[in-house]
């Protein structure tokens, strides 16, 4: 007679997608508190754990679908409704509804995006991600928050700005527009010398300027997409930008067993 497997969850994993989670929760408190520098640290460092729960699952072998599910909610307050309320109660409440129907495009585009996400895995091609991951869309919001605390900036007038960043951002989570993955990336390999001098160098500067060096990385990220798609098809069609293209997904399928951190 086989014995029952015991009930339950893993608790490392899933500790880290809690501190996620929590992180991510903290960033809303901040920012109704004022504290919009926090807030937006908060929203970084939730990507960090976001990044680590699902490599540390892999090295474990502690991989589930209730680690997945999970991650996918905690990355729905992390990475949607954190960075639409921080870059609402920081820059556009003024607006009226104009301000929280912006907010809210961030928060349903970045759902729509973990929802597809979550369709797609096994059959869409891992060298890609359609339309921008949501922890990108929140770091080009929170960085821009950030910088515009870090550097004193008038929020009366960049109401609108920030409410244009917000929207196109959680406009670009729901485009079919190709961003690169980076997973081909041989990170175990071997490189010169020199690459170890220049990844100190870069942080260094991050460290110099964190805020504005954050901004300037994600914000080209999220107009890489538009540029990738547009070099990569000879003529661009409605469904190259929106809507349901079959043509995006490559026909060479892979398999990617753990999606945890990369929606």
């Amino acid at each position: 007679m086989s014995p029952v497997p015991k009930k339950g969850i893993y608790l490392l994993p899933n500790l880290l997608t809690t501190a996620g989670l929590f992180s991510g929760f903290y960033a809303v408190i901040a920012s109704m508190n004022g504290h919009f520098t926090d807030a937006a640290i908060a929203i970084f460092i939730a990507m960090i754990f976001d990044g680590l729960d699902g490599r540390v699952a892999r090295v474990t072998n502690t991989q589930s679908e209730f680690g997945a599910e999970y991650d996918s909610m905690a990355d729905m307050v992390s990475f949607g409704v954190a960075p639409a309320l921080v870059a609402y109660n920081w820059g556009f409440t003024e607006l009226g509804k104009l301000g929280w129907l912006a907010a809210f495009i961030f928060v349903a585009g970045a759902a729509l995006r973990l929802a597809r996400f979550n369709t797609q895995v096994g059959i869409a091609d891992a060298r890609f991600f359609q339309g921008l991951a949501s922890p990108a869309a929140a770091g080009v919001v929170a960085s821009f928050v950030w910088v515009a605390q870090e550097y004193a900036l008038d929020v009366h007038n960049l109401s609108w700005v920030i409410a244009g960043i917000t929207s196109i951002c959680g406009l670009l989570m729901v485009s079919n527009f190709k961003y690169n993955s980076f997973k081909e990336v041989n990170w175990s390999g071997k490189v010169p010398f020199v690459a170890l001098l220049i990844v100190m160098l870069i942080f260094v500067v991050v460290a110099t300027e964190p805020a504005l060096v954050l901004f300037i990385v994600f914000a080209l990220y999220a107009l890489a997409g538009p540029v990738n798609t547009f070099r990569s098809v000879d003529k661009v069609r409605l469904e190259d930008v929106v809507g349901d293209a079959e043509h995006d997904v490559d026909a060479e399928f892979t398999k990617d067993d753990d999606t945890r951190g990369e929606k």
